[in-house]
């Protein structure tokens, strides 16, 4: 499954993934086979951390 890749896409294409179908972004990536760090990576450069007790990129 492609992801967007404009980081605010991602950003809330994550977060609806998060809300809907995953329990934990490490879920959501394991799943997806997609990097975690590269994602956390990604959005910390604009400002977004992923929050575990939220399950969310705030």
């Amino acid at each position: 499954m492609p992801i967007p890749q404009d980081p605010m896409i991602l950003v809330s294409w994550l977060n609806t993934q998060l809300r809907d179908h995953y329990a934990s972004l490490e879920l959501l990536c394991e799943d997806l086979q997609l990097s975690q760090s590269d994602i956390c990576q990604k959005l910390a450069a604009l400002g977004y951390a992923y929050a575990p007790p939220h399950n969310r990129f705030e």
